[in-house]
């Protein structure tokens, strides 16, 4: 299959979500510029690898980020594909270049001498970073890349990957730095993963109900009027008296259930309702704008 390097570069070059990964990867940096370097903590990802480059061999964190990155760029375009590392991009040739001119900041530097709090802000900061340039539909590059190497030829799940590097990276540190150190690092590393999740669903989440009623045709009809919001009939069967009906369902927004609820047991008590979070809704009247009859 060819591919249309004019539409991928499109792709990755488009303005807004351009700013997102800048903004993101300007978020991480000012992460680990102001609390990370100065605190002498340890984490995972291609800092980390660059905190061991700088204790053995003296290379400085912000040069073998930019070596690291652009290896890892080639690796990602010669195993993955050229699409796929058009998304890395960005994010490898920009992240060594901000780092190096944060570090000449001294204000960043002097943020916080409180370990604890110096791990918190770091894990929220680095966690938000990364989520919004995955969210921007890019990737960090560097480490990210090791994982989907090995799930593409090996077949290893990218999860365990991750964890796998980030666990080898830690160890890496653990070396050189004294114990309580080590805790705040491993501390670090659990709240950016924790924020990161966050960032990806936040906004996402919708409620999804299931409603199972002999009335489910008033119940329809009023959720559509009075809600303003789609519905789909899915063909059930009662599993005691054998009775086929129909189970509506329906997805609204966390604000709208309390009323959803209201609306459904006012026509009828007996009503039964199933409740679940959905992580993500796509579609009309969510990700695409409704239809005007």
């Amino acid at each position: 299959m060819k591919i249309d390097y004019k539409k991928e570069l499109g792709y990755i070059f488009n303005f807004k979500r351009l700013f997102w990964v800048i903004l993101g990867n300007t978020i991480y940096c000012i992460g680990v510029v102001g609390f990370i370097l100065p605190m002498g903590l340890i984490t995972g990802g291609t800092t980390g690898l660059g905190l061991i480059a700088e204790h053995y061999f003296s290379i400085p964190v912000e040069v073998f980020a930019a070596a690291f990155n652009i290896l890892m760029f080639l690796v990602a375009w010669f195993v993955l594909g050229a699409s796929f590392a058009m998304t890395t991009m960005v994010s490898s040739f920009y992240y060594p270049v901000v780092l190096g001119a944060f570090q000449k900041i001294e204000v960043l530097q002097t943020l916080t001498e409180d370990p604890m709090l110096g791990t918190i802000c770091a894990g929220l900061l680095i966690g938000v970073g990364i989520g919004v340039v995955i969210r921007a539909g890019a990737s960090t590059g560097g480490v990210d890349i090791p994982p989907l190497v090995l799930n593409r030829k090996m077949g290893v799940p990218i999860s365990v990957g991750l964890y796998a590097c980030d666990f080898v990276i830690l160890l890496g540190q653990m070396i050189f730095r004294d114990r309580e150190k080590t805790l705040y690092g491993i501390l670090l590393v659990v709240i950016y993963t924790f924020v990161m999740d966050k960032v990806l669903v936040s906004g996402k989440s919708q409620i999804e109900v299931k409603i199972i009623s002999k009335c489910y045709e008033e119940i329809n009809t009023a959720i559509q009027q009075r809600l303003d919001r789609g519905t789909t009939f899915l063909k059930s069967e009662s599993g005691y008296l054998r009775e086929d009906s129909m189970t509506i369902m329906t997805v609204v927004s966390n604000r709208e259930i309390a009323r959803l609820n209201q609306i459904v047991l006012d026509i009828d008590p007996k009503a039964f309702i199933i409740i679940n979070e959905a992580k993500e809704v796509m579609g009309r009247g969510f990700t695409l704008h409704k239809k005007v009859k």
